[in-house]
């Protein structure tokens, strides 16, 4: 029982770091139509930031996680302005083609700054050792991924439930063409969304930079875990993507741990059938929110 819950745990905590990361791009893709798989660079980015504020300027971890967030977000807006707007409406292979040459560009880009070899994060004396919680001896980490975790879903939730900028998203993801008749500036409204989703990347990249290692490859290696979250949970929306994501993260610590001679293959086995069952996804329904 021990053992279960332990991996329930780090299922979850594994969980939440690939909602953070993946969330934004089932926005964008929902809202914007843009199949971009060069999202996996702005969590990439985040992780870079957060890791040298601290390895190299002794900035604290919660300061570095805001501030590259914030710079994150800002080279995400600016990239949707001068280049992802452009593809709009464009042909799937022309964007894979643009988000792929982005992911090359940025590998570069990043292997001739910091070197081929994984950042280290160096974690503060509060995320270090083991916090007992009935009986059980739990990282504290891996704790703090959870509850910080569970505070920006609320958070995100809230946002895209309850306020006019959610609104908006949700009526653009139902119906573009509608929302721009009574008066939606989309444009305005997909620069926000897609800095926001970058930014929420780049949220993840940090806080998981223990949990999934940063490196130059780290865009080409995960992808994959960030496309399967958005197929399972569902384009345009943000409930499914967080189901989708727990259920991959408790699965694939199970499956390394009872059977790691198998690797990943119950990973693709279980989006196999699920696609098959819901081609669309667990919430089909293209929008932000029920």
């Amino acid at each position: 029982m021990t053992t279960l819950i332990t991996i329930l745990f780090f299922g979850i905590a594994y969980g939440m770091i690939l909602y953070l990361i993946s969330v934004g791009l089932s926005v964008t893709m929902g809202l914007m139509g843009f199949v971009n798989l060069a999202h996996g660079v702005f969590a990439m980015l985040g992780g870079y930031a957060t890791v040298t504020l601290m390895n190299r300027f002794a900035v604290p971890f919660l300061a570095s996680l805001a501030i590259g967030c914030i710079v994150v977000s800002a080279i995400g807006f600016v990239l949707e302005r001068v280049f992802y707007r452009r593809f709009y409406g464009r042909s799937e292979l022309d964007q894979v083609l643009f988000s792929f040459g982005l992911i090359l560009v940025a590998v570069a880009l990043v292997r001739i700054a910091w070197g081929p070899l994984a950042q280290p994060i160096q974690l503060p004396n509060y995320l270090k050792g083991q916090v007992a919680i009935f009986g059980l001896a739990l990282p504290a980490y891996r704790l703090a991924l959870v509850g910080f975790g569970a505070a920006i879903i609320a958070g995100l939730w809230f946002v895209f439930d309850r306020t006019l900028f959610g609104a908006r998203i949700r009526a653009a993801v139902d119906n573009r063409a509608m929302a721009q008749s009574i008066g939606i500036n989309t444009s305005r409204l997909f620069a926000a969304a897609f800095g926001l989703g970058t930014g929420l990347a780049a949220l993840g990249g940090g806080l998981g930079a223990d949990v999934l290692a940063i490196a130059p490859a780290y865009p080409l290696q995960y992808i994959v875990y960030f496309l399967i979250v958005v197929a399972v949970g569902g384009l345009g929306n943000i409930k499914g993507p967080f189901v989708a994501a727990l259920a991959i993260g408790i699965s694939d610590t199970a499956c390394r741990y009872f059977v790691p001679e198998a690797g990943s293959i119950f990973i693709f086995v279980f989006v196999f059938v699920v696609l098959i069952w819901r081609p669309n996804g667990i919430m089909d329904r293209r929008r932000v929110a029920p």
